[in-house]
């Protein structure tokens, strides 16, 4: 199909659910994309972090392509030997708990706000605690849990039962505490809400408050597990651990998948019945996040977070200094955000047309996150077209 019926079936068969980008993107390589015509672009922004190891990377692939011959799909009322590795995998990496498996972050959410009540049901106790600025979802309940108004207008009543405080403000927390009080569900780094790092004494309080009050902390890693702060998962970076955790996007390598983790303890809570998900943790989607975990592990990209991030950080605050539009940089490992005091939409656009694939939330925070095998040559041109676009 020519680029222009493209546009059109897009325009005539597809929800327009999406700000579109006129971009037609056919291959993917690391951090490289090329579009329809050729042209090549630096990936700096691959899927609001699902591409962790870039685009197609070959563990992925591998596993895809072992499997996909050989069994695609069996429902959960039977048992195949790459769930269960990828169960016994992430629990090695994170804690000693149990795993459910989904297909999305919501999905994920969705099976953690539904243990915290059922957790709080004997009690009488069903209240989530969320923060301003967070952001856990499209579905009703995971949009109730959101602290974003502007995406809950039009689909109001919210389902009853969650709260919404002020983030990093550990009084307002407790203010908000009471008997019903069930969970505290949060994201460490806050992405939609504009790349919002926690503080770490109000993280480690947090966890306090949750031990003396038997309340469950939930720790929304959608987008920055698997890597994503130089930490397999950003909770490792306080010290702390949650009571559960759900992941999704950077898990599959480019497929779908969303997982919750419960502790031990809570693992039993749903039982038979309970909850469910008919495509959640298929042959090929296990094979292709074991790829992942494997990759991250024997490419040391952990380390290599951490380092590019550091590197990243100190490149964008020398535009910092250079360019007064920029009012500060934040965020960790190679989850940054770059706020200015302007409107981004229009940066983006000029970093799309030299070839740099960024993203702007809240209207005036850039967000970069490469791929965690970026290198310092990606980096620097980044910010070479970056600085363009800025002057």
């Amino acid at each position: 199909m020519k680029a222009s019926e493209i546009f059109q079936v897009y325009k005539d068969n597809i929800m327009p659910t999406y700000n579109k980008v006129p971009l037609i993107f056919v291959k993917g390589k690391g951090s490289r994309l090329w579009d329809i015509k050729g042209k090549a672009y630096l990936d700096f922004f691959p899927g609001w972090g699902v591409g962790n190891l870039g685009h197609c990377h070959p563990k992925v692939m591998q596993g895809v392509r072992d499997q996909i011959s050989k069994l695609i799909f069996v429902p959960n009322n039977y048992y195949h030997p790459f769930q269960a590795k990828l169960a016994k995998e992430l629990i090695y990496w994170a804690f000693p708990g149990k795993v459910f498996f989904c297909n999305s972050g919501a999905e994920a959410n969705e099976g953690a706000i539904k243990l915290a009540r059922k957790f709080g049901a004997s009690t009488g106790r069903f209240e989530i605690i969320t923060f301003e600025n967070a952001f856990h979802g499209r579905t009703l309940a995971t949009l109730a849990a959101t602290g974003q108004k502007k995406y809950q207008a039009g689909f109001e009543p919210m389902p009853e039962g969650f709260k919404q405080v002020k983030f990093n403000d550990i009084e307002a927390v407790k203010a908000a505490v009471t008997d019903n009080t069930a969970g505290i569900m949060l994201e460490l780094v806050q992405g939609e809400g504009g790349v919002n790092v926690g503080a770490r004494d109000f993280v480690l309080t947090l966890r306090k408050l949750c031990d003396e009050k038997k309340i469950l902390l939930i720790v929304d890693e959608v987008q920055t597990g698997v890597g994503r702060t130089g930490k397999m998962f950003c909770y490792q970076n306080y010290g702390i651990t949650p009571d559960v955790m759900t992941l999704a996007k950077a898990l599959g390598g480019g497929l779908p998948i969303g997982a919750m983790i419960a502790r031990k303890e809570l693992g039993d809570i749903l039982t038979a019945g309970m909850h469910a998900s008919t495509f959640g943790g298929g042959p090929v989607i296990c094979k292709a996040a074991l790829g992942v975990l494997n990759a991250v592990q024997k490419e040391k990209l952990l380390a290599n977070c951490r380092n590019m991030g550091e590197y990243l950080l100190g490149k964008l605050n020398n535009l910092k200094n250079s360019h007064p539009v920029i009012k500060e940089v934040r965020g960790m490992g190679l989850m940054l955000g770059v706020e200015l005091d302007i409107e981004g939409k229009e940066i983006v656009r000029k970093c799309m047309d030299k070839g740099l694939l960024i993203n702007c939330t809240h209207d005036k925070v850039l967000r970069l996150m490469p791929a965690l095998n970026i290198t310092k040559k990606e980096i620097d041109k980044a910010v070479t077209i970056l600085g363009e676009a800025l002057g």
